[in-house]
């Protein structure tokens, strides 16, 4: 499994940067995970968005789904290249009008799925957790059926016990670190130290520090997850254009 890093940051795009979104990759999957502001014009970089075989949405927020429009009018005015083919977007029923946007003719369908249930995607088998965030969000677990490999996307949240079994043994974790260790009071996204006591309570292998605040340098975020992760575990930021093999 080969996932790439097509924006990172919280919110909105900063210094040519875009936001959520992650390019999961199997020997017979092409699965887009959120589609957040800029993410076209990166996958544009490494692969040909008519060779998507899914999209999967964790939430319906702006910073996540901004580029599903445009998404559904490449396929809209480009399906003639493929025959007709419809590109699946999946996603939570919880919102319905976001949901019915998800269809979208000559171009894309949506597809509901259940989050109490697994959800088969060739070779990934998906996993959700409801997460703790203003919306309906669910944090994702992708395993590759073949290789059993493991990728926990925690989605946006606060810190949540549940996140701890959830993302047990994961070969690596990407995780909303949208705040430096100083942030206190109510967070609705995690702190760089907190999702540095997720990696180590769930015995991930890899760390992403991901959904970035555009005012803190990556560089102190993972200088204070890795002051608690003590080396035991690799932690690094997410960056567009960064290719990790899981």
């Amino acid at each position: 499994m080969k996932v790439t890093v097509l924006g990172m940051y919280g919110g909105y795009p900063y210094a040519g940067k875009g936001t959520s979104s992650y390019l999961i990759q199997t020997d017979d999957y092409n699965l887009l995970l959120d589609c957040g502001s800029g993410a076209l014009l990166s996958l544009e970089q490494h692969l040909d968005p008519l060779k998507l075989d899914g999209v999967l949405l964790s939430h319906y927020h702006n910073d996540h789904i901004a580029d599903v429009g445009v998404l559904q009018y490449y396929w809209q005015l480009n399906n003639a290249d493929i025959a007709g083919k419809i590109l699946p977007i999946y996603g939570h029923t919880e919102d319905e009008q976001h949901f019915t946007d998800l269809t979208w003719s000559g171009a894309t369908t949506g597809i509901a799925y259940n989050p109490a249930t697994e959800l088969d995607l060739k070779s990934l088998k998906i996993t959700f957790l409801k997460t703790k965030h203003p919306v309906i969000a669910y944090a994702i677990r992708v395993e590759e059926t073949k290789t059993k490999k493991v990728l926990t996307y925690t989605a946006d949240t606060a810190e949540i016990p549940e996140m701890i079994p959830f993302a047990e043994n994961s070969d690596l974790l990407i995780t909303d670190t949208n705040f430096s260790a100083a942030k206190k009071g109510e967070k609705w996204h995690m702190t760089s130290v907190e999702s540095a006591n997720l990696a180590l309570k769930s015995g991930s292998k890899k760390l992403m520090l991901s959904h970035l605040p555009q005012k803190i340098a990556a560089s102190q975020l993972v200088e204070e997850a890795g002051k608690i992760i003590d080396g035991k575990i690799e932690v690094f930021p997410a960056k567009v254009g960064l290719v990790v093999k899981v």
